[in-house]
């Protein structure tokens, strides 16, 4: 039996941590940054958590993760 592919687009874009919860990062964060404030910009920053209802999805594309 072949070992099973991973999505690489999935792979450069989550992390799952060793808890099990999935990292991802903040999305509207790469252009036409003029037009947002800067409070929106702030709270961009950083990463994020995947949520719920997209983590079985997310498990799917890896499955080695």
């Amino acid at each position: 039996m072949p070992k099973m592919k991973s999505k690489k687009s999935a792979s450069k874009r989550f992390v799952v941590r060793p808890g099990g919860s999935i990292k991802r990062g903040q999305a509207f964060k790469r252009h036409i940054l003029t037009k947002k404030t800067t409070k929106t910009k702030r709270q961009l920053r950083g990463s994020a958590e995947v949520a719920k209802s997209d983590v079985k999805s997310v498990r799917a594309m890896l499955p080695y993760a």
